[in-house]
């Protein structure tokens, strides 16, 4: 009787079960779609504005271009084409004095979470998701995100930025209109810590950049999606989620605040295509993404930033929760052969 694949992820210590014996095509999670419907009450559409915090960042159109802004008080902007707020809810939240931020403290009971929680409202038109916004649209986030991310990163307590997205009610999205999320920390999250640690050390060992080299060896692969001038995309050969997929840029930097006009352009449209590819092929199925990054200097030489996606096909139970060993039920090899054909229909 043939075997599952017992297979390691490229830098953390982690184990993944390919599951070739009870292997699933990617249409087998293609589920009827529950519509989010727009409604007057999005907190996030055009004229709602009043119910939010005063935007951060606001892109507004100026002579065929943008200009950017901010909001203070009750004053708000209404022809805004991209909007940056703070979360109502924050997971973290500015020091009370920021010039002299609190020590970080192991013990909750003598701490607080500092840091910033924002949204990003990506588009005024509710549905504007990355499968469907317009290019140029979709390049104005990338640029949010640059901003936002050079904004932050500048800021003495903080060490680390996320940025993410949850699409769908079951990756976590409480609201439908398209927004990103970004958190920052004042310490560096465990998972991309430890990726971090495992780029250091191949580099250590060999001169060169794991995602350097991960570019090269991929693209001789059946796990391969896409392969541009700037880009390439590929299933990861120990994914721990169906349909799981990276987005790694060719020109290696620690994070995206160097990429050029043609590059973000390129990522705008790699994102969507892609995203469009995953709508297609499974009915517009809720997933998460997350830029991993590093905004310190010193992981230049060997970190490299990338996006990945997490498809939330599928709900992890008590082995994977007891163990850390996951059970992925797409091969990562017919992952990449389906998204490929929807690339191309």
């Amino acid at each position: 009787m043939p075997y599952n694949e017992l297979r390691k992820d490229y830098l953390l210590d982690r184990w993944v079960i390919i599951a070739t014996e009870r292997a699933r095509r990617p249409t087998d999670f293609a589920k009827q779609k529950t519509e989010q419907a727009k409604t007057a009450n999005c907190p996030l559409c055009v004229g709602n504005e009043h119910v939010t915090p005063p935007a951060v960042l606001v892109y507004l159109p100026s002579n065929g271009g943008i200009r950017k802004d901010h909001e203070q008080g009750d004053f708000r902007f209404h022809n805004w084409i991209i909007r940056n707020i703070p979360n109502l809810y924050p997971a973290f939240a500015p020091p009370k004095n920021p010039e002299d931020p609190p020590q970080i403290l192991e013990s909750a009971n003598f701490g607080y979470a500092v840091g910033h929680h924002e949204v990003l409202i990506e588009s005024p038109n509710h549905t504007d998701h990355p499968a469907n916004a317009p290019l140029p649209q979709l390049v104005h986030v990338i640029n949010a995100y640059k901003d936002r991310l050079d904004t932050l990163s500048q800021k003495p307590y903080v060490t680390y930025v996320q940025i993410f997205r949850n699409h769908g009610l079951d990756a976590g999205a409480s609201l439908s209109h398209a927004h990103s999320q970004i958190i920052t920390t004042p310490f560096i999250p465990t998972t991309v810590k430890a990726e971090r640690e495992a780029a250091k050390t191949y580099h250590n060992q060999h001169g060169t950049c794991i995602f350097c080299d991960l570019i090269q060896q991929e693209s001789q692969t059946q796990r391969l999606i896409l392969d541009s001038k700037h880009f390439t995309v590929f299933a990861p050969y120990a994914s721990v989620h169906p349909m799981e997929f990276w987005i790694i840029p060719k020109r290696h930097a620690p994070n995206f605040l160097s990429l050029t006009q043609e590059e973000t352009e390129a990522f705008a449209w790699t994102l969507k295509t892609t995203m469009k590819a995953l709508k297609d092929l499974l009915n517009d199925p809720p997933y998460n993404y997350g830029i991993h990054l590093a905004v310190n200097q010193d992981a230049h030489d060997y970190y490299h930033w990338h996006l990945e996606v997490y498809p939330k096909l599928t709900a992890w139970a008590g082995f994977e929760k007891s163990t850390g060993m996951y059970i992925n039920t797409v091969t990562p090899e017919t992952a990449a052969a389906e998204l490929k054909k929807a690339l191309n229909p």
